[in-house]
């Protein structure tokens, strides 16, 4: 993507988001999977900014694309071999590997961003304002997001056929990959920017390296399942689409679409 630059606006989010998207499909790049997910995730934000369906639009604005450019700038920073977040290195070093589920790749897509990033995200946008001003924007952002993880489902169901038989181990507490819910991430995320907004200079960065640690675990146990759920992901991965470009192509054609979901595989939570 070469040098990078903060995006400034929603459009400019969208545009890189589609450069991403594009370039994944055209090398068969993996990490275009979680791109194709975030651009409906963006474009139903503006959309909603567009139709007056927030409490404050140009705040909403405001804070959906400093969340975006911290994805934005993970992504460079490993395009480039520059140190960057451990969530977010994970997510990125699972792209190269073939035995890694679509779904995990978008569940540490999503693990990083929301546990991690938008925590961050919240209290820079709100400055010197109480951060309660801007619960109901973080709670739509989250909202959006896993609405549109539902849709993106329905085209994982197309490219991992048997991916609902996740759901056989919805008891198993043990598994994060069964466990992990968007709505927990969302609480933990909320109490996280709690947190930081008390901090100020050296503690407030140590208080994102202590949260990065934290989530950075949770991603090395999505993305390396162990115990009985192993067999599961290897048979799931068996009938699983093994070409990328072929994958990013149908989850690109996504955002063309509005699809109710009716199932989906059990992802709770951790």
């Amino acid at each position: 993507m070469g040098k990078y630059i903060p995006a400034a606006s929603i459009d400019e989010v969208l545009s890189q988001l589609t450069q991403i998207i594009a370039e994944s499909e055209n090398k068969g790049d993996r990490r275009g999977y979680f791109a194709a997910l975030y651009f409906q995730v963006t474009s139903k934000v503006k959309d909603g900014i567009a139709h007056n369906q927030f409490e404050n639009g140009p705040r909403m604005e405001r804070l959906d694309v400093l969340f975006a450019n911290r994805y934005l700038l993970a992504f460079n920073q490993w395009e480039n071999n520059l140190p960057l977040s451990g969530s977010w290195k994970i997510a990125f070093e699972a792209t190269k590997r073939s035995e890694v589920l679509v779904v995990q790749h978008l569940l540490l897509g999503i693990n990083a961003h929301i546990n991690l990033d938008l925590g961050i995200a919240a209290v820079e946008t709100s400055l010197n304002q109480p951060l309660t001003d801007i619960q109901d924007d973080f709670n739509s952002i989250n909202e959006i997001l896993s609405a549109m993880t539902y849709k993106v489902i329905h085209d994982v169901n197309r490219v991992s056929p048997l991916i609902s038989l996740i759901g056989l181990h919805a008891g198993n507490t043990e598994s994060v990959l069964a466990q992990f819910s968007i709505d927990n991430a969302r609480d933990g995320a909320w109490c996280f920017a709690e947190a930081l907004m008390a901090k100020k200079g050296a503690d407030y960065q140590s208080c994102i390296s202590d949260r990065d640690k934290d989530i950075s675990t949770l991603a090395q146990a999505l993305v390396d399942s162990r115990g009985v759920i192993r067999i599961t992901l290897w048979i799931i991965h068996l009938f699983e689409w093994k070409n990328p470009k072929k994958i990013v192509r149908v989850l690109c054609n996504a955002k063309k679409k509005f699809i109710k979901v009716a199932t989906l595989p059990t992802l709770r939570s951790t």
